[in-house]
């Protein structure tokens, strides 16, 4: 698993989403960098992580990796941030670990899978027969990571996705009792892979937590309002 470590404080465990790394995060990242320790780390099987094969447990096992990452740099707890499915992973791992969670922000996560209106074949056949709105993945995928890997990580996620709805769709969702800190929900109104009464479901099952819905703003949050996700992150790990 590729990270890295830079500053001091409180721990910061940033995640960024499926396919993408944490140069993603850089605005936010370096934010962060003047108050706290920021523990920036790509997905397994994503940016410069190793290549991975997907399962219907992946979730369960990214969380444990990056405990395990947490321990090895001896980091008793931290602030778990991430995006999409840096964030379900975030919210999963708060969920499996309680007390190595000092607070949890995620945007773009919901606690489970939702099935695209189209199914997840377009997603697992993304680099030869995307639909318009997977084009602009379909494009940086093959940009990222050369076709042929793009092809296998696309075809992997969506049968993962696709064997997780099967069994139910459930990441956190079904654990979020557990989680014992404060969580941040924050979603974009114009998000079409997290429905937002789907984010609410996710918000009244866990003890501590606070939804934001910001308007005219889809999933890449980050990417669309990215001063406005830094004001929010920063001022809510500030509070916590």
């Amino acid at each position: 698993m590729y990270y890295e470590d830079h500053g001091q404080g409180d721990a910061v465990l940033l995640l960024p989403g499926w396919g993408g790394s944490i140069t993603d995060l850089n605005p936010l990242r370096q934010a962060l960098g003047d108050g706290f320790r920021v523990i920036a780390a790509d997905l397994p099987g994503c940016g410069r992580s190793e290549p991975r094969t997907y399962s219907a447990d992946f979730y369960s096992q990214d969380a444990r990796a990056y405990l395990a990452l947490l321990d090895q740099l001896g980091v008793g707890a931290a602030h778990l941030v991430g995006f999409s499915d840096g964030g379900e992973t975030a919210l999963l791992t708060a969920a499996l670990a309680p007390d190595r969670a000092l607070s949890v922000v995620a945007w773009g996560a919901a606690g489970r899978v939702v099935e695209p209106v189209e199914g997840f074949g377009p997603l697992m056949r993304l680099l030869d027969e995307p639909t318009e709105r997977l084009l602009p993945l379909a494009a940086y995928l093959a940009e990222a990571y050369g076709p042929y890997r793009a092809r296998e990580m696309a075809a992997g996620w969506g049968g993962a996705l696709r064997d997780i709805v099967a069994a139910g769709g459930d990441i956190s969702l079904s654990l979020a009792s557990a989680i014992t800190c404060a969580v941040l929900l924050v979603i974009g109104s114009s998000d079409p892979y997290c429905p937002l009464a789907a984010v609410r479901e996710l918000a009244d099952a866990i003890p501590r937590s606070r939804l934001l819905e910001l308007e005219n703003v889809g999933h890449d949050v980050h990417l669309a309002a990215p001063g406005v996700l830094t004001t929010v992150v920063l001022d809510w790990l500030g509070d916590h």
